[in-house]
């Protein structure tokens, strides 16, 4: 027999046929979509072996594999710039001098507020920067901004007895810190992380806007060399797959490693020494 929870009540057997037939209208609906795409493309020609053929050439593999090399390499530089930007930033708006304080929170809405394509633009148009590094730098700004809010957000979801405790032993800020606040809050603050370079690495596309050669780059210049109609379509279908796919990966590592860090700590049984008879106090029987 079901029982309700806190939360609702179980569905019964009235509330389950009518979400099982909520579920096969939306399959239908889902499914009549995803038909109708694929009538289009079929109807264009999109599946013929004269828009495929390209895709077999080594010059254009070459070009699509440098691409995503390029893309990659944006993603790592922005990924490992954004963290210790986060870092740092965060830091700043835990601190106690007001003055860093109010700096690091202004930093922090600022480059929060500003599109990532404006500061793009900005850093590659006026500062006559490389595509590369004013890509690296848009992605940095943005990101290591988030970031920086999720790290501050994790530090105070920590219990705030275990920062009083540690101060009641003694230890310094930076101790408190960097022994008790941040690795406590890591667990909860791994996932919100992995989410947002998900974020940063499918931002890694607006760098084609300033010629960056990455993988969306290199599409546009195949597609814009082929002599038939509509060749963004083929294009679009090989790389998109490979882009969904890299997020997904990111997404499932996000989702292994909170499911990972909310099991139970494993404790390892120690030994402990026998009782020995003490010294009696006075008075003592």
């Amino acid at each position: 027999m079901t029982e309700s929870t806190a939360l609702y009540d179980i569905p019964g057997p009235h509330a389950r046929r009518r979400h099982l037939l909520y579920g096969l209208a939306s399959t239908v609906v889902i499914l009549a979509l995803a038909g109708w795409f694929l009538y289009l493309l079929f109807d264009t020609e999109q599946f013929t072996s004269t828009k495929w053929s390209p895709f077999l050439y080594e010059g254009i593999q070459e070009l699509l594999l440098e691409g995503l090399g390029n893309t990659l390499k944006a993603f790592a530089y922005a990924s490992v710039l954004s963290l210790a930007l986060g870092g740092v930033l965060a830091a700043g708006r835990l601190s106690e001098h007001r003055a860093l304080r109010w700096i690091s929170t202004l930093l922090v809405e600022f480059f929060r507020a500003m599109p990532v394509l404006v500061m793009i633009f900005f850093i590659f148009v006026a500062l006559k920067v490389q595509p590369l590094p004013a890509l690296v730098a848009g992605l940095t700004l943005y990101n290591g901004s988030v970031l920086a809010e999720v790290f501050r957000t994790g530090i105070h979801a920590v219990a705030r007895g275990q920062g009083e405790a540690a101060y009641a032993l003694g230890m310094r800020k930076t101790q408190v810190m960097t022994y008790v606040l941040v690795p406590q809050a890591v667990r909860a603050m791994l996932p919100a992380i992995i989410s947002q370079l998900v974020v940063a690495l499918k931002d890694t596309s607006l760098g084609f806007l300033i010629t960056y050669e990455e993988f969306l780059h290199a599409g546009k210049l195949i597609a814009s060399n082929l002599d038939y109609d509509l060749p963004f379509i083929p294009v679009v279908l090989v790389i998109s797959p490979i882009y969904i796919g890299m997020c997904m990966l990111l997404s499932w590592f996000a989702t292994w490693v909170a499911r990972r860090e909310r099991r139970s700590p494993k404790t390892k049984a120690v030994d402990i020494a026998p009782a020995e008879p003490g010294t009696l106090l006075p008075g003592a029987q």
